[in-house]
């Protein structure tokens, strides 16, 4: 009942690796993994006398993410010097974006599980650089530091308090992670921490528009632990509040072994970071060409692509929440959508066929043959040609393999062509009605459903060739209807 009583207020801070090779401010490589301080250099380090210098592509990685979602670009913005202590920041500071970030504003829009879309509006998008990592668990006595991860160029996305529960930021995280895919800026890996996010976490009671003193907990790197976390730090704020007492504010860690947050410091405002523009990195300065080059250029994003399968193509909301799950599967159903206009028809190949065998051999790459041969499977179905089994089953594996073979060609060859000859079906059925005359029997008593085991046998008999509506038309007719 006290839950009930409180709504959830949640905002994001999500970190996201761009997929440069190289780091922010050096050339020192940005893959992940290596030896531990193995990917470094005298620049990343933050050696006396070494000067950064700016990654283009994270530039151009930025801009094509604000890009796509509504933000308002900054054309010249500039870098900063957030300054704080700690082992694995190797130089004292971190290179930011704070006064004036690469864009601001924009949203990102999220189907929720009533079917409507809401959009969580952007505070702003600023580019960064990561710091290294401690590790824990290598030596007995002693903390390490491995700082490959020191200078990695980030993103950082920052959402207003528009985020009411657990699942919507699952919801948030999900959308952004397959954009990210969809631009191939980053491949969203949570787990290798490509993508984490920070959430700032407050309650208030529900009608309410002040709010309780919020607290950000930090480095969620896994969607289940970031719902735990909230959950628990949702439930212990009201606890306090019910109590009596009032939410400090702070900064929490998550312990995925007990699922609770604990305070690593009280929450730091700006000023204790002393920002001020880093001196060494000129301003960024962007074209209003540049930026109508990247609008230009933006390809069909999932969430329009998601309306469009809806409505224009008529297609369920989980057909499209598929399709659109990944660009390449999304524009393989858009191409085949142009020679084959039976659209539920296409959905169903690409969703049950395509996806499986891609993901079975681990590739996301489409196969080097026109797109036009799964058109022409699909009218072999669609005119009664090939059964829709038979194709499942044994033409479209065929098709993958022998892929210089035209498919009427190579269902013909693999006889698979369906049979409507009416004097052969009607042999065929007057065989297996003679054979089970019990079982007439019965069907001409009111056992209607025993014309599924006959078109069986029909179907055994005629080895997959016989046209079903021809074969069960020929049946009911031989059985008196």
């Amino acid at each position: 009942m006290a839950k009930q009583k409180y709504e959830t207020v949640i905002g994001l801070e999500t970190h996201i690796q761009l997929g440069t090779a190289s780091k922010a401010f050096c050339g020192d490589d940005a893959r992940f993994g290596g030896e531990p301080n193995t990917h470094i250099s005298t620049v990343s380090l933050g050696h006396p006398g070494t000067l950064p210098v700016l990654n283009r592509k994270q530039i151009d990685y930025a801009l094509r993410l604000s890009v796509a979602l509504g933000a308002e670009v900054n054309l010249t913005n500039y870098f900063d010097r957030k300054n704080y202590f700690y082992t694995d920041l190797p130089k004292g500071y971190q290179i930011t974006q704070d006064r004036c970030p690469i864009s601001v504003g924009g949203f990102v829009p999220i189907l929720l599980s009533d079917g409507t879309v809401k959009k969580v509006r952007l505070h702003h998008i600023h580019m960064e650089e990561d710091a290294g990592k401690s590790v824990h668990d290598v030596f007995e006595m002693h903390s390490g530091v491995d700082l490959n991860r020191a200078g990695v160029p980030l993103v950082e996305v920052v959402s207003e308090p528009d985020l009411r529960s657990a699942e919507e930021v699952d919801l948030f995280m999900n959308a952004l992670r397959r954009l990210v895919r969809w631009l191939e800026i980053s491949d969203g890996n949570m787990e290798q921490g490509s993508m984490r996010c920070d959430c700032n976490v407050s309650i208030r009671p529900q009608g309410s528009e002040e709010l309780f003193a919020r607290c950000e907990v930090k480095n969620m790197n896994s969607m289940r632990f970031a719902r735990r976390a909230i959950e628990f730090e949702t439930q212990r704020q009201i606890d306090i509040v019910e109590s009596g007492g009032r939410v400090r504010q702070q900064t929490l860690q998550f312990d995925k072994n007990t699922g609770s947050t604990s305070p690593l410091r009280d929450k730091e405002d700006a000023h204790d970071y002393r920002y001020f523009p880093d001196p060494d990195l000129p301003p960024v300065v962007i074209s209003a060409e540049e930026l109508a080059r990247v609008k230009a250029e933006m390809p069909a994003l999932p969430w329009e692509l998601y309306e469009r399968f809806t409505t224009k193509f008529g297609l369920s909301a989980y057909d499209a929440t598929i399709l659109t799950e990944e660009k390449t599967i999304a524009f393989l159903f858009l191409d085949l959508t142009e020679k084959h206009q039976d659209y539920k028809a296409c959905a169903n190949l690409i969703i049950n066929q395509v996806r499986p065998h891609l993901a079975e051999n681990e590739t996301n790459a489409v196969p080097d043959f026109p797109v036009q041969r799964w058109a022409e499977l699909l009218d072999l179905v669609k005119e009664n040609k090939v059964s829709n089994s038979v194709a499942k089953q044994k033409l479209f594996p065929a098709i993958w393999e022998k892929s210089d073979t035209p498919v009427a060609k190579l269902a013909e060859k693999m006889n698979l062509l369906q049979d409507s000859d009416a004097d052969f079906l009607a042999d065929l059925a007057e065989e297996i009605l003679a054979k089970y005359p019990d079982k007439v029997a019965a069907y001409r008593k009111g056992k209607k459903g025993l014309l599924g085991f006959f078109m069986g046998e029909l179907m055994k008999a005629s080895k997959g060739k016989a046209n079903p509506q021809e074969g069960n038309a020929v049946l009911r007719e031989k059985l008196g209807g």
